[in-house]
Protein backbone atom coordinates (compact mmCIF):
# COMPACT_ATOMS: atom_id res chain seq x y z
CA UNK A 1 0.00 0.00 0.00
CA UNK A 2 1.34 3.57 -0.77
CA UNK A 3 1.13 6.57 0.57
CA UNK A 4 -1.65 7.98 -0.80
CA UNK A 5 -3.38 5.04 -0.58
CA UNK A 6 -2.71 5.06 3.40
CA UNK A 7 -3.88 8.61 3.74
CA UNK A 8 -7.16 7.84 2.16
CA UNK A 9 -7.76 4.47 4.10
CA UNK A 10 -6.95 7.14 6.96
CA UNK A 11 -9.69 9.54 6.43
CA UNK A 12 -12.27 7.19 5.82
CA UNK A 13 -11.54 4.97 9.09
CA UNK A 14 -9.80 6.95 11.60
CA UNK A 15 -10.62 9.77 13.77
CA UNK A 16 -9.73 12.91 12.72
CA UNK A 17 -7.59 13.40 15.64
CA UNK A 18 -3.77 13.90 14.48
CA UNK A 19 -2.00 16.00 11.84
CA UNK A 20 0.35 13.52 10.22
CA UNK A 21 3.62 13.98 8.41
CA UNK A 22 3.35 12.53 4.97
CA UNK A 23 5.68 9.15 5.73
CA UNK A 24 4.14 6.02 7.03
CA UNK A 25 6.82 3.91 8.99
CA UNK A 26 7.09 0.00 8.94
CA UNK A 27 9.79 -1.01 10.88
CA UNK A 28 13.09 0.61 12.87
CA UNK A 29 16.06 -0.54 13.83
CA UNK A 30 18.35 1.54 15.97
CA UNK A 31 18.84 5.13 14.96
CA UNK A 32 17.00 4.57 11.69
CA UNK A 33 13.20 3.90 10.70
CA UNK A 34 12.06 3.26 7.17
CA UNK A 35 9.00 3.55 4.91
CA UNK A 36 6.57 1.55 3.11
CA UNK A 37 9.02 2.40 0.10
CA UNK A 38 11.57 1.17 2.77
CA UNK A 39 12.95 4.64 2.70
CA UNK A 40 15.71 4.98 5.91
CA UNK A 41 15.45 7.96 7.82
CA UNK A 42 17.57 9.18 11.09
CA UNK A 43 15.27 9.30 13.87
CA UNK A 44 15.78 12.66 15.51
CA UNK A 45 12.74 12.96 17.87
CA UNK A 46 12.62 9.36 18.97
CA UNK A 47 8.29 9.09 19.06
CA UNK A 48 8.37 12.33 21.19
CA UNK A 49 10.90 11.57 23.34
CA UNK A 50 9.64 7.86 23.58
CA UNK A 51 12.44 5.44 22.17
CA UNK A 52 15.07 5.99 24.57
CA UNK A 53 16.93 3.27 23.56
CA UNK A 54 16.38 3.82 19.86
CA UNK A 55 14.35 1.10 17.90
CA UNK A 56 14.64 -2.96 18.33
CA UNK A 57 16.89 -2.71 21.28
CA UNK A 58 17.55 -6.60 21.04
CA UNK A 59 17.54 -6.28 24.56
CA UNK A 60 13.73 -4.90 24.74
CA UNK A 61 12.99 -7.29 22.18
CA UNK A 62 14.23 -10.11 24.21
CA UNK A 63 12.45 -9.07 27.22
CA UNK A 64 8.87 -9.31 25.15
CA UNK A 65 9.37 -12.23 23.69
CA UNK A 66 10.07 -13.98 27.18
CA UNK A 67 7.52 -11.91 29.17
CA UNK A 68 4.80 -12.49 26.53
CA UNK A 69 5.65 -16.17 26.84
CA UNK A 70 4.69 -15.92 30.44
CA UNK A 71 2.30 -13.54 30.99
CA UNK A 72 1.07 -10.30 29.58
CA UNK A 73 -1.81 -9.78 32.18
CA UNK A 74 -3.94 -11.10 34.78
CA UNK A 75 -5.80 -8.16 36.54
CA UNK A 76 -4.59 -6.03 39.53
CA UNK A 77 -6.19 -8.40 41.63
CA UNK A 78 -3.22 -10.47 42.26
CA UNK A 79 0.30 -9.38 42.70
CA UNK A 80 2.93 -9.17 40.04
CA UNK A 81 6.47 -9.65 40.68
CA UNK A 82 7.14 -7.39 37.19
CA UNK A 83 5.24 -4.73 38.87
CA UNK A 84 7.03 -4.94 42.50
CA UNK A 85 10.19 -4.69 40.79
CA UNK A 86 9.63 -1.96 38.52
CA UNK A 87 8.13 0.28 41.44
CA UNK A 88 11.18 -0.34 44.08
CA UNK A 89 13.00 0.95 41.04
CA UNK A 90 11.28 3.90 40.53
CA UNK A 91 11.68 4.52 44.47
CA UNK A 92 15.47 3.92 44.66
CA UNK A 93 15.81 6.22 41.36
CA UNK A 94 13.85 8.70 42.33
CA UNK A 95 13.98 9.21 46.29
CA UNK A 96 10.15 9.43 46.86
CA UNK A 97 8.32 6.62 49.29
CA UNK A 98 5.87 4.60 46.51
CA UNK A 99 4.74 4.64 42.71
CA UNK A 100 1.51 3.99 40.57
CA UNK A 101 2.02 2.59 37.15
CA UNK A 102 -0.27 3.97 34.94
CA UNK A 103 -0.48 3.07 31.01
CA UNK A 104 0.67 6.35 30.01
CA UNK A 105 1.98 10.27 31.14
CA UNK A 106 -1.96 11.74 31.09
CA UNK A 107 -3.05 9.30 33.33
CA UNK A 108 -0.04 9.80 35.59
CA UNK A 109 -1.10 13.62 35.65
CA UNK A 110 -4.81 12.40 36.69
CA UNK A 111 -3.36 10.78 39.56
CA UNK A 112 -1.39 13.24 40.89
CA UNK A 113 -4.52 15.10 40.63
CA UNK A 114 -6.24 12.61 42.78
CA UNK A 115 -3.54 12.37 44.95
CA UNK A 116 -3.13 16.62 45.59
CA UNK A 117 -6.28 16.56 46.46
CA UNK A 118 -7.14 13.97 48.68
CA UNK A 119 -3.64 14.38 50.44
CA UNK A 120 -4.53 18.05 51.13
CA UNK A 121 -8.06 18.68 51.22
CA UNK A 122 -8.41 21.03 49.06
CA UNK A 123 -8.97 21.74 45.38
CA UNK A 124 -7.45 24.40 43.84
CA UNK A 125 -4.50 23.58 41.71
CA UNK A 126 -1.59 26.07 40.03
CA UNK A 127 -0.16 25.39 36.64
CA UNK A 128 1.78 27.53 33.91
CA UNK A 129 1.17 29.34 31.09
CA UNK A 130 2.14 27.44 28.09
CA UNK A 131 1.79 24.08 30.48
CA UNK A 132 1.10 20.62 28.39
CA UNK A 133 -0.40 17.83 30.63
CA UNK A 134 -2.03 15.65 28.67
CA UNK A 135 -5.94 15.96 27.18
CA UNK A 136 -7.83 13.71 29.42
CA UNK A 137 -10.26 16.56 31.13
CA UNK A 138 -8.22 16.39 34.59
CA UNK A 139 -4.79 17.08 32.80
CA UNK A 140 -6.56 19.16 30.23
CA UNK A 141 -7.72 21.57 32.95
CA UNK A 142 -3.72 21.55 33.58
CA UNK A 143 -3.23 22.64 29.89
CA UNK A 144 -2.90 25.77 28.60
CA UNK A 145 -3.54 26.38 25.13
CA UNK A 146 -6.74 27.44 23.89
CA UNK A 147 -7.14 25.20 21.22
CA UNK A 148 -6.96 22.07 23.49
CA UNK A 149 -9.49 23.43 26.02
CA UNK A 150 -12.29 25.87 24.21
CA UNK A 151 -14.17 22.62 22.90
CA UNK A 152 -14.29 20.73 25.64
CA UNK A 153 -15.23 23.26 28.82
CA UNK A 154 -16.35 23.38 31.29
CA UNK A 155 -13.41 22.01 32.57
CA UNK A 156 -12.39 21.16 36.45
CA UNK A 157 -12.65 24.02 38.75
CA UNK A 158 -9.85 25.61 40.95
CA UNK A 159 -7.42 25.23 38.42
CA UNK A 160 -5.03 28.91 37.95
CA UNK A 161 -2.23 29.79 35.56
CA UNK A 162 0.90 31.76 36.54
CA UNK A 163 3.70 32.66 34.28
CA UNK A 164 6.43 30.05 33.58
CA UNK A 165 9.78 31.03 35.36
CA UNK A 166 8.09 33.75 37.25
CA UNK A 167 8.28 33.44 41.51
CA UNK A 168 6.47 36.43 42.07
CA UNK A 169 3.24 34.94 39.75
CA UNK A 170 3.43 32.39 41.62
CA UNK A 171 2.93 34.19 44.97
CA UNK A 172 0.71 36.19 43.51
CA UNK A 173 -1.76 33.13 42.76
CA UNK A 174 -1.46 30.99 45.95
CA UNK A 175 -4.45 30.63 48.43
CA UNK A 176 -5.25 29.04 51.21
CA UNK A 177 -7.13 27.02 49.32
CA UNK A 178 -4.17 26.17 46.95
CA UNK A 179 -2.93 22.15 46.94
CA UNK A 180 -0.42 22.12 44.47
CA UNK A 181 1.45 23.90 42.13
CA UNK A 182 2.65 21.89 38.83
CA UNK A 183 5.70 22.20 37.43
CA UNK A 184 7.58 21.04 34.04
CA UNK A 185 10.98 21.33 34.71
CA UNK A 186 11.34 22.18 31.09
CA UNK A 187 8.52 23.01 29.05
CA UNK A 188 8.86 20.75 25.94
CA UNK A 189 5.30 21.13 23.50
CA UNK A 190 5.76 24.92 24.19
CA UNK A 191 9.13 24.66 22.23
CA UNK A 192 11.50 23.72 24.70
CA UNK A 193 11.76 26.23 27.19
CA UNK A 194 14.23 26.59 29.31
CA UNK A 195 13.77 28.34 32.86
CA UNK A 196 15.85 30.36 34.45
CA UNK A 197 18.56 28.62 37.24
CA UNK A 198 17.29 28.80 40.39
CA UNK A 199 13.72 28.73 39.49
CA UNK A 200 12.83 25.29 40.61
CA UNK A 201 14.38 25.75 43.94
CA UNK A 202 12.57 28.86 44.62
CA UNK A 203 9.62 27.21 43.39
CA UNK A 204 10.54 24.45 45.97
CA UNK A 205 11.05 27.22 48.67
CA UNK A 206 7.54 28.63 48.17
CA UNK A 207 5.95 25.44 47.80
CA UNK A 208 6.73 24.52 51.66
CA UNK A 209 6.69 27.57 52.73
CA UNK A 210 3.23 27.69 52.09
CA UNK A 211 2.54 23.77 52.85
CA UNK A 212 1.21 23.02 49.35
CA UNK A 213 2.38 20.06 47.01
CA UNK A 214 5.17 20.63 44.19
CA UNK A 215 4.19 18.18 40.92
CA UNK A 216 6.69 17.85 38.56
CA UNK A 217 5.64 16.71 35.60
CA UNK A 218 8.77 14.70 33.91
CA UNK A 219 6.78 12.58 31.21
CA UNK A 220 9.09 14.21 28.49
CA UNK A 221 11.99 15.19 30.60
CA UNK A 222 12.53 11.81 32.63
CA UNK A 223 14.83 8.63 32.06
CA UNK A 224 18.23 10.31 31.01
CA UNK A 225 16.44 13.00 28.44
CA UNK A 226 18.27 16.08 29.99
CA UNK A 227 21.35 14.66 30.93
CA UNK A 228 20.57 13.43 34.39
CA UNK A 229 17.73 10.44 35.07
CA UNK A 230 15.43 12.79 36.18
CA UNK A 231 14.97 16.94 35.32
CA UNK A 232 14.85 18.01 38.88
CA UNK A 233 17.83 15.82 40.34
CA UNK A 234 19.89 19.11 38.08
CA UNK A 235 18.15 21.40 40.83
CA UNK A 236 19.16 19.24 44.26
CA UNK A 237 15.28 19.72 44.73
CA UNK A 238 12.96 16.74 46.02
CA UNK A 239 9.35 17.44 44.80
CA UNK A 240 6.27 15.56 46.72
CA UNK A 241 5.02 14.01 43.26
CA UNK A 242 6.57 13.36 39.77
CA UNK A 243 4.71 12.04 36.63
CA UNK A 244 6.63 9.77 34.59
CA UNK A 245 5.83 8.06 30.88
CA UNK A 246 7.53 8.14 27.80
CA UNK A 247 11.00 7.19 27.77
CA UNK A 248 10.76 4.85 30.86
CA UNK A 249 8.82 2.66 28.27
CA UNK A 250 11.39 2.49 25.44
CA UNK A 251 8.02 2.55 23.02
CA UNK A 252 5.88 0.26 25.10
CA UNK A 253 3.10 2.16 26.86
CA UNK A 254 3.57 2.84 30.38
CA UNK A 255 3.59 5.74 32.92
CA UNK A 256 4.11 6.14 36.98
CA UNK A 257 3.24 8.73 39.23
CA UNK A 258 5.73 8.41 41.95
CA UNK A 259 4.86 10.04 45.32
CA UNK A 260 5.99 11.24 48.79
CA UNK A 261 2.47 12.58 50.43
CA UNK A 262 0.12 9.91 51.81
CA UNK A 263 -1.38 7.14 49.78
CA UNK A 264 -4.70 6.37 48.34
CA UNK A 265 -7.39 3.90 49.70
CA UNK A 266 -7.82 0.42 48.10
CA UNK A 267 -10.69 1.19 45.27
CA UNK A 268 -9.91 5.12 45.60
CA UNK A 269 -7.96 4.60 42.38
CA UNK A 270 -6.59 1.90 39.87
CA UNK A 271 -6.92 0.61 36.23
CA UNK A 272 -7.55 -2.87 34.22
CA UNK A 273 -4.76 -2.41 32.11
CA UNK A 274 -2.20 -0.39 34.44
CA UNK A 275 0.68 -2.24 35.81
CA UNK A 276 0.44 -5.16 33.29
CA UNK A 277 3.04 -7.69 33.74
CA UNK A 278 4.33 -7.42 29.92
CA UNK A 279 4.56 -3.58 30.08
CA UNK A 280 6.54 -3.50 34.02
CA UNK A 281 8.43 -6.01 32.16
CA UNK A 282 10.03 -3.85 29.40
CA UNK A 283 10.09 -0.92 31.50
CA UNK A 284 12.26 -2.73 34.41
CA UNK A 285 14.94 -3.82 31.00
CA UNK A 286 14.35 -0.26 29.43
CA UNK A 287 15.62 1.55 33.08
CA UNK A 288 18.34 -0.54 33.54
CA UNK A 289 20.10 -0.69 30.06
CA UNK A 290 19.65 3.34 30.66
CA UNK A 291 21.47 2.58 33.93
CA UNK A 292 24.10 0.21 32.85
CA UNK A 293 24.93 2.42 29.88
CA UNK A 294 25.19 5.42 31.38
CA UNK A 295 22.88 7.10 28.46
CA UNK A 296 22.09 9.98 31.03
CA UNK A 297 26.12 11.09 30.42
CA UNK A 298 25.57 9.91 26.89
CA UNK A 299 22.48 12.34 26.36
CA UNK A 300 24.81 15.42 27.87
CA UNK A 301 27.87 14.69 26.28
CA UNK A 302 25.95 14.40 22.89
CA UNK A 303 23.46 16.97 23.38
CA UNK A 304 26.22 19.75 24.23
CA UNK A 305 27.32 18.91 21.03
CA UNK A 306 24.96 19.39 19.20
CA UNK A 307 24.09 22.93 21.05
CA UNK A 308 27.41 24.07 20.27
CA UNK A 309 27.46 22.83 16.67
CA UNK A 310 24.12 24.85 16.44
CA UNK A 311 25.35 27.89 17.63
CA UNK A 312 28.03 27.92 16.08
CA UNK A 313 26.16 28.26 12.99
CA UNK A 314 24.39 31.04 14.23
CA UNK A 315 21.36 29.55 14.74
CA UNK A 316 18.97 30.75 17.89
CA UNK A 317 19.26 27.05 19.78
CA UNK A 318 19.25 26.37 23.43
CA UNK A 319 18.61 22.76 25.27
CA UNK A 320 19.27 20.73 28.23
CA UNK A 321 20.79 17.83 27.46
CA UNK A 322 18.98 15.58 24.06
CA UNK A 323 15.81 18.15 24.53
CA UNK A 324 16.91 20.57 22.26
CA UNK A 325 15.09 23.74 20.38
CA UNK A 326 16.27 26.08 17.13
CA UNK A 327 14.26 29.04 15.92
CA UNK A 328 13.20 28.03 12.32
CA UNK A 329 11.70 30.71 10.06
CA UNK A 330 9.36 27.86 9.47
CA UNK A 331 8.69 25.00 11.67
CA UNK A 332 6.53 22.88 9.54
CA UNK A 333 7.95 23.94 6.79
CA UNK A 334 11.68 22.90 8.30
CA UNK A 335 10.39 19.33 9.38
CA UNK A 336 9.09 18.81 5.66
CA UNK A 337 12.26 19.81 4.38
CA UNK A 338 14.53 17.43 6.21
CA UNK A 339 11.69 14.83 5.60
CA UNK A 340 13.26 15.28 2.37
CA UNK A 341 16.76 15.07 3.34
CA UNK A 342 15.93 11.39 5.24
CA UNK A 343 15.51 12.83 8.60
CA UNK A 344 12.25 13.19 11.38
CA UNK A 345 12.28 15.68 13.75
CA UNK A 346 8.73 18.03 14.98
CA UNK A 347 7.87 21.08 15.64
CA UNK A 348 6.19 23.69 17.98
CA UNK A 349 5.26 26.61 16.06
CA UNK A 350 8.63 27.82 14.63
CA UNK A 351 10.71 26.00 16.71
CA UNK A 352 12.44 22.85 15.52
CA UNK A 353 12.36 20.46 18.23
CA UNK A 354 15.28 17.90 18.34
CA UNK A 355 14.69 14.71 20.83
CA UNK A 356 16.94 11.84 19.18
CA UNK A 357 17.07 8.34 21.29
CA UNK A 358 19.74 8.06 24.15
CA UNK A 359 21.71 5.99 22.14
CA UNK A 360 22.62 8.56 19.74
CA UNK A 361 26.36 8.79 18.51
CA UNK A 362 28.51 11.73 17.20
CA UNK A 363 27.93 10.24 13.76
CA UNK A 364 24.49 10.71 13.91
CA UNK A 365 24.48 14.15 15.38
CA UNK A 366 26.69 14.77 12.36
CA UNK A 367 24.41 13.00 10.03
CA UNK A 368 21.90 15.69 11.25
CA UNK A 369 23.51 18.97 10.97
CA UNK A 370 24.60 17.81 7.03
CA UNK A 371 21.46 17.39 6.12
CA UNK A 372 19.99 20.34 8.32
CA UNK A 373 22.94 22.64 6.37
CA UNK A 374 21.81 21.66 3.46
CA UNK A 375 18.60 23.40 4.22
CA UNK A 376 18.13 27.15 3.56
CA UNK A 377 17.45 29.07 6.39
Amino acid sequence: MDLRKIQETEERYYANTFSRLPVAITRGEGMYVYDVEDRRYLDMFAGIAVDSLGHSHPEVVSTIRKQSGLLMHTSNWYYTLPQLRLAQLLVKLTGLEKAFITNDGTEAVETAIKLARKATGKKEIIAMKNAFHGRTLGALSLTWGEKYRKPFMPLLPGIKFAEYNDVDALREKITGETAAVIVEPIQGEAGVIIPDDGYLEEVREITVEKNILLILDEVQTGFGRTGEMFAFQHSGIKPDIICLAKGMGGGFPIGATVFDCGDFKPGEHGGTFIGNPLACEVANTVINVIVRERLAENASRMGDYLLNELKKRGMGARGRGLMVGVEVEDGKRTVLDLIEKGVLTIYSGNTLRILPPLIIERKHVDEFLTAFDSLKH
